[in-house]
């Protein structure tokens, strides 16, 4: 199964323009399943509500998503995109899964970091999985994750208890520790995971902010099938076998999810 990531600086405030990078950047690319980075329509730093009733779209009837229906229709493949999302006057930092067939799952960032408090609602969908069809693999199972998320292993864990095989990550990450830190939430749960990050600079409203590319796919052993530059915009795709995802032995005698001992967890 091909996998992978889009890593590219989306320019704030010019969707039509992040629009075009996309369509280029992944033009001569095969993939079964490709993760760009968080917001990716609209870029992250925002300074202002008005800018957010711009630059948002409502799911699934905006152009963003519309164009990545079109994409995803043409390489009859999966994305999975960040995306700066508007219901009513909520404005929420989401995720979609856009299907061959045009069909759109969505997921909103549970865990908002920093300023992004100031713009967007906390996510208030339940975390879920859901499937691929691949001839080679049958059913496979992606969940989606957002950026910060991370942080908490509750939600890399609990999309693994659902039978999430892949969890795809789009991310604008300014850190130093996340790249790092996905080697234990792949081995820690047996899963493949996608964090598939931004690069550049946003500047607007007198602040800065830099981000550190060096997106990451990494297998359920916590092997880096591949780590991206700092810089470079690039869309990177590999080889799987998501039904290594399914075993979730570490020896003969221990299994991460037998193992669990509920009853004495939070307590």
């Amino acid at each position: 199964m091909n996998v992978g990531y889009l890593q590219f600086k989306p320019e704030f405030g010019k969707v039509e323009t992040n629009i075009g990078k996309i369509e280029d950047l992944i033009s001569t690319k095969d993939f079964d399943l490709l993760v760009l980075p968080e917001l990716a329509n609209s870029g992250y730093l925002f300074s202002s509500t008005d800018e957010l009733k711009e630059l948002s779209e409502e799911i699934p009837d905006g152009k963003f998503c519309r164009t990545l229906q079109q994409i995803a229709k043409v390489k009859n493949s999966c994305i999975v995109s960040g995306i700066c999302e508007k219901e009513g006057d909520d404005f929420y930092n989401s995720s979609i899964f856009v299907y061959p067939n045009g069909e759109i799952k969505t997921y909103r960032k549970l865990h908002l970091f920093l300023d992004e408090k100031k713009w967007f609602k906390p996510g208030n969908y339940k975390l879920s999985v859901y499937n691929i069809e691949s001839p080679k693999f049958g059913n496979v199972k992606i969940g989606m994750m957002i950026c910060f998320d991370w942080i908490f292993p509750e939600v890399a864990r609990t999309l693994a208890l659902k039978g999430a095989q892949i969890i795809c990550h789009p991310s604008n990450l300014v850190l130093q520790y996340c790249q790092r830190a996905m080697f234990t939430r792949a081995l820690e749960n047996h899963v493949y995971t996608i964090t598939a990050n931004r690069t550049g600079k946003d500047i607007n409203g007198g602040k800065e902010l830099s981000f550190t590319g060096s997106s990451v796919i990494l297998d359920p052993k916590g092997t880096y099938l591949h780590r991206g530059s700092d810089d470079k915009e690039e869309c990177v795709i590999v080889d799987i076998d998501p039904s290594k995802a399914m075993d979730k032995n570490i020896t003969k005698l221990n299994n991460i999810f037998e193992d669990r001992r509920e009853d004495y967890y939070f307590k």
